[in-house]
């Protein structure tokens, strides 16, 4: 009964899987082409700011709700930038500092 209900669930996640967005799941992976740790972890440390902005009091004056749209604004932008680099970089090009 127990490998049944497994089975059951693995089949049910898949298909909920194939049902949603495709750019739901594969939205990191399209920015983990090439290998930019410094980009990585600050995309994760701006996505982890935003979720304890959201999760703070609401009275702040403004200021919470500025710095969550000002956070979700630089999280744009570090895609964009791996996104870019990713695109327009060739591989040699990647070791330099920038």
């Amino acid at each position: 009964m127990r490998s049944r209900l497994t089975h059951f669930g693995i089949v049910l996640a898949i298909a909920l899987m194939s049902l949603a967005p495709r750019g739901l799941y594969a939205q990191d992976n399209r920015y983990a082409r090439e290998n930019q740790p410094h980009m990585q972890a600050a995309l994760q440390h701006l996505r982890e700011a935003a979720e304890e902005l959201q999760k703070a009091d609401k009275d702040k004056g403004g200021h919470r709700v500025q710095a969550l749209n000002l956070t979700q604004q630089a999280i744009n932008h570090v895609q964009a930038g791996i996104q870019y680099d990713n695109i327009h970089r060739t591989r040699g090009e990647r070791n330099y500092k920038k």
